[in-house]
């Protein structure tokens, strides 16, 4: 969902090194309604035509490809995609299982955290039982 992709990468690649990632690896697609609703929001914009957001995109990894050693955190953008993409994709349970048991930061905004519902600790416990987290779901 393009606006939580674009607000947060600006707010964090001054400070950070930010790749992307996917299942299929390169040029993710967006949502196509976030496409539209967001035609004259700034930063989603300035997003879209961006030469090295658009050089990340066409460079995306696929998420076998991500190695945990080389990234601080794991970011989720929410939208759709990641309910009907990675919920129950292995790869992404493992892919954020590796960034949790190394102590490293796991995020996810809006319908994202349906990304890490296969994520599990050490002991083979989901990274969020017994935790308080939020999301946002289809009802809202």
């Amino acid at each position: 969902y393009l606006p939580e992709a674009a607000h947060p990468y600006w707010v964090l690649a001054p400070h950070a090194k930010i790749d992307f990632a996917a299942p299929a690896g390169p040029n993710p697609e967006v949502d196509e309604g976030s496409l539209q609703a967001y035609l004259n929001d700034e930063g989603s914009q300035k997003f879209l035509k961006d030469e090295t957001v658009k050089s990340k995109l066409a460079n995306a990894k696929k998420l076998t490809e991500v190695n945990v050693k080389d990234y601080d955190a794991i970011f989720y953008v929410g939208g759709h995609g990641p309910v009907i993409d990675l919920a129950n994709d292995p790869e992404n349970a493992k892919l954020a299982s590796q960034f949790y048991q190394s102590g490293k930061i796991v995020s996810a905004v809006c319908h994202a955290p349906a990304a890490l519902v296969g994520a599990v600790d050490a002991d083979g416990k989901s990274i969020v039982a017994g935790k308080k987290f939020t999301g946002f779901s289809n009802v809202e």
